[in-house]
């Protein structure tokens, strides 16, 4: 089946002759793509290059101090629009900038723009495996198919759509992907051996082209796994010259290798505290031996105790990634970067932001999303998740007082940190529209757009997403587009009442189980009673969690009639009859919420009838199907969480409806 290239056009068989591309190079040559696939009926023609080839007459008055290394600026002389940069790079992504207004319909007369990403670091994480008969080619979390990778213990043979792939994330300013699982597996620990790098040196020229560096997650354990060594501790010479000699022979194939990924000491992984080392021990090694090629070490903050003890309310789970590396702050090579997701647990579709993110002053940090609808619908359930990472973005720590927004510290100028970004887990597989469920390629193309320009409205990249994916009909942007926006309200609706998070069926993480992991070993709770629900996490009565946040918000989050409602069970064990602002009981809020969402997902599909026959077959019927799947889901979460709560409580509905 050919492929669905969501918001891209395919470069033109006859070609678009009308542009001059001053320079040669790998990136060029695919920019002398970008450009050929342009429409040939366009009346302007260009003129690309860098800014130091292109005549003065063409550069004057241009911003270039404001421009930074991957920037662009595309501006009308009149006879000609120009796109100019500092790097190769530049030059590509204001092709592809251009590409977009074209297909947006934007006149380019008068333009004059100056575009430079928010973050340095914009990365994919891959969670692919190769390992294992049940691992051939999958994607740990994915539900778009297969792995783009890897198929049958190797790497996929046809990398056709590997090129249809870069080009897909460079187009909105993606520049760093990470290929394997960060759970790696035994044989996906031989990537960095000679039986699997020429393999990876190929994958990586294809995304080289794309201005894409390619990152490897690896095992910390890979002197023992791999390397005939008796011990993985980072303090040990063996272990460290090891490490000195394979990133050598790593660097020897891929000059350009832009480092590891490492999940170490958390679910079951091995890491530094096997042998009482501390995370800055282990993720220092690696950095020392990636150091003289210019690599980088991502080492993931998702560190807890997966073996807690559910009778024990003093353990708090959301407490350590803080609690864990805090003490740590300052210790860090200057290539290492931690890796904290967003939220304290786990990429909840409702989670006060991690306080790590603002506590550490003196670490490089990287914010991490998930593109991938783990717990936010699989993509089954639409759910459009760039409102909840604007939020996030937006969030003010209060690290450095106000306006210490969590995208100032993930990009680093907060803290004038020298690596700093946002990554994410990816959601793409081997579907022909690459991510299952259509409209969830709104989520990867605004994980990208959001990355660039932290500054943009979720409407915004709606908007744009809409109308390149499906055109400019007024109905069918209007349509899309209030579905796109009403999809995470809803969804939080009918799965999570007020910051209530995990009431998923285990493992899975799909479907409704409201004690699926009440009494588990994973530190998820909800803690519900015949007397409330909630996990107290205030310094005075509970867990203490709330003093992990810098003043402002440690007071807001401690006061349940401060704390913002949507996290107010995040942090409070309340009882049923508790009064929300609106003058509702809490219960009552459960039950309502509950009805409200299956009527909006009943609502969305009203609204994507309407636009049968004003797009594609294959959209419509794959979008439809979806949705009759959500209202199967969301219903079932409405019946179980209601009487599950009326059960407990004894409490009715006041307005008297069905509950079981």
């Amino acid at each position: 089946m050919e492929n669905d290239n969501c918001w891209l056009t395919k470069p033109s068989a006859e070609g678009f002759k009308k542009y001059k591309i001053i320079g040669a190079s790998v990136v060029l040559q695919t920019v002398e793509e970008e450009m050929s696939g342009l429409d040939p009926n366009t009346n302007e023609t260009f003129l690309l290059g860098k800014i130091d080839n292109l005549p003065a007459s063409a550069v004057g008055g241009l911003a270039i101090d404001a421009m930074g290394n991957e920037g662009y600026a595309i501006k009308d002389l009149g006879d000609q629009v120009i796109v100019a940069a500092k790097t190769d790079a530049g030059i590509l992504y204001g092709a592809f900038h251009l590409q977009r207004l074209l297909k947006l319909g934007e006149s380019l007369k008068g333009i004059d723009l100056l575009e430079s990403p928010k973050n340095p670091v914009r990365m994919l994480n891959h969670w692919d495996n190769m390992d294992e008969t049940d691992f051939m080619g999958s994607v740990e979390r994915g539900y778009a198919g297969k792995s783009i990778f890897f198929e049958n213990k190797d790497f996929i043979k046809d990398k056709s759509r590997l090129v249809e792939y870069a080009r897909l994330i460079s187009s909105v300013g993606i520049n760093a992907i990470s290929i394997n699982n960060v759970n790696v597996h035994k044989l996906e620990s031989q990537l960095i051996t000679e039986r699997f790098l020429p393999d990876v040196a190929e994958i990586a020229g294809i995304f080289r082209r794309y201005a894409i560096k390619i990152f490897l997650s690896i095992n910390f354990a890979s002197t023992m796994d791999i390397g005939g060594l008796q011990t993985a501790d980072p303090l040990d010479e063996g272990v460290r010259l090891w490490w000195k000699e394979k990133m050598a022979e790593v660097y020897a194939a891929i000059p350009d290798f832009g480092g590891v990924v490492v999940k170490a000491d958390s679910e079951g992984r091995p890491g530094p505290f096997t042998y009482g080392r501390t995370h800055a021990d282990g993720a220092n090694m690696l950095a020392e031996a990636l150091k003289p090629f210019g690599g980088t070490v991502f080492w993931r903050c998702f560190v807890y105790n997966c073996q807690q003890d559910w009778r024990d309310r003093n353990t708090d789970r959301a407490r350590a990634a803080y609690d864990h590396f805090m003490p740590l702050d300052g210790e860090f090579r200057d290539n290492v970067v931690l890796q904290i997701k967003n939220g304290p647990i786990d990429f909840q579709v409702r989670e006060p932001i991690s306080p790590l993110l603002g506590g550490m002053k003196d670490t490089n940090q990287i914010l991490e999303f998930q593109v991938t609808q783990e717990y936010t619908g699989h993509s089954h359930d639409v759910c459009f998740l760039v409102p909840q990472w604007k939020e996030y973005l937006d969030w003010d720590t209060h690290s450095k007082g106000d306006g210490s927004t969590v995208a100032k510290i993930a990009n680093g100028s907060l803290n004038n940190r020298q690596i700093g970004g946002i990554v994410a887990v990816a959601n793409v597989g081997r579907d022909s529209n690459w991510t299952g469920h259509k409209l969830a390629q709104a989520n990867l193309y605004g994980y990208g757009r959001l990355i660039w320009d932290t500054d943009l409205s979720p409407e915004q990249i709606a908007d744009e997403w809409v109308k390149l994916t499906f055109g400019l009909e007024p109905a069918v942007v209007g349509n899309v587009k209030e579905i796109l926006k009403g999809s995470w309200p809803t969804y939080e609706k009918y799965t999570a009442p007020l910051g209530v998070g995990f009431m998923v069926q285990p493992h899975l993480h799909y479907g409704v189980n409201v004690d699926g992991y009440e009494y588990s070993p994973w530190g998820t709770y909800h803690f519900a009673d015949r007397h409330g629900i909630g996990v107290d996490r205030t310094k005075s009565t509970g867990t203490g969690y709330s003093a992990q946040y810098f003043e402002k918000n440690h007071e807001m989050f401690e006061d349940p009639t401060k704390t913002p409602e949507n996290m107010l069970l995040f942090f409070h064990h309340l009882p049923y009859s508790f009064k929300l602002r609106s003058g509702k009981k809490l219960i009552q809020h459960i039950y309502d919420t509950h009805f409200e969402g299956v009527e909006e997902v009943k609502a969305f599909q009203q609204k994507w009838d309407e636009l049968e026959g004003k797009i594609d077959k294959a959209s419509f019927h794959n979008v439809k199907e979806r949705l009759n799947r959500q209202l199967n889901n969301a219903t079932q979460w409405r019946d179980q969480v209601n009487t599950y709560f009326y059960r407990k409580s004894g409490i009715e509905d006041e307005q008297r409806r069905t509950i079981y």
